[in-house]
């Protein structure tokens, strides 16, 4: 890739298709088991070369983040600029570029943004440098700024184990038509994940291939989201949101993803989709409310 040029690149929203927590281990973390997938809505990142480093927000919610995350201080906590200047250390690469996160995803929705952000500046910076993919460094820097970073990196349909370092290959499913809503009400992590109420699953095992869009979907009611009470516990909205979907004729499954506020709803057509799309939109304008294709992020 030349370093003349800018580019982008695509940071797809990440869907827990189901998420079940397994263990808490001594440290604090919980393990868990999860089938992730990407969506072709999501956030993008600019990289473009520069005399020295900067980084920028703008979109739909670059208003979210506090002024100080706008600009290159050593201490600013945003992911993208602690991925960019952790790969040029490591890297040994000088850190000459110019930055810019489009921020169309909600922030704290369960979404996987800030990981996939990240995960898209590596990726991004990666191949503006010339770095191998097979360097030793890159999973345990991603692991270090977050534990969705890796797969939100792979950016293929995975089943994720342990704290999310542990990523397992599956048979790549069929496109789905799907619907997308926050109530946009902030959604933090730790505080759903101190809320669970200790019960964990026990890890299953995902059939080799589905028949049809309807046996995956079949499959995926005989799992959940064991994040989804203590969330509704902290934000009552989600549950509105999924009775909002549920009440869809043509809704296959609704359900959070993650730890939430996001949710989202599968279904046979994106016809179906985007009607649904109107008709909750049309009781509740004041959602962040989008559709599209899960496992279509055509990130790169």
């Amino acid at each position: 890739m030349s370093k003349e040029n800018s580019f982008k690149v695509f940071a797809p929203a990440k869907i827990n298709l189901f998420l079940h927590l397994t263990r808490k281990r001594r440290d604090g973390y919980h393990e868990l088991q999860s089938l992730i997938s990407f969506a072709d809505i999501g956030d993008y990142i600019s990289i473009e070369p520069a005399d020295s480093f900067s980084f920028n927000i703008d979109g739909d919610f670059s208003a979210n983040f506090i002024e100080n995350e706008q600009k290159a201080h050593l201490d600013c906590s945003n992911l993208v600029v602690r991925a960019a200047r952790a790969l040029s250390q490591l890297s040994n690469q000088a850190l000459k570029v110019k930055i810019t996160l489009t921020k169309n995803l909600p922030l704290a929705a369960g979404l996987g943004g800030g990981s996939s952000d990240a995960a898209a500046a590596i990726w991004g910076l990666q191949q503006f440098w010339g770095i191998e993919s097979n360097e030793k460094y890159l999973l345990p820097l991603m692991i270090k700024l977050g534990a969705d970073v890796p797969v939100c990196f792979n950016c293929q349909t995975s089943l994720v184990e342990g704290i999310g370092e542990t990523l397992l290959p599956v048979n790549q499913i069929e496109e789905i038509p799907i619907l997308i809503i926050n109530p946009l009400i902030s959604c933090p992590t730790q505080d759903i994940f101190l809320r669970h109420n200790g019960i964990f699953n026990k890890k299953i095992n995902l059939p080799e291939y589905f028949e049809s869009v309807f046996g995956y979907i079949d499959f995926l009611k005989s799992t959940n989201n064991d994040l989804y009470q203590p969330a509704t516990q902290l934000i009552p909205e989600i549950g509105n949101i999924i009775n909002a979907m549920e009440a869809q004729e043509s809704c296959l499954l609704a359900r959070m993803s993650g730890s939430g506020a996001s949710c989202f709803a599968l279904f046979e057509t994106i016809e179906q989709a985007n009607q649904a799309k109107l008709a909750i939109l049309d009781e509740n304008p004041d959602w962040w409310v989008k559709t599209g294709w899960l496992g279509r992020p055509e990130r790169y």
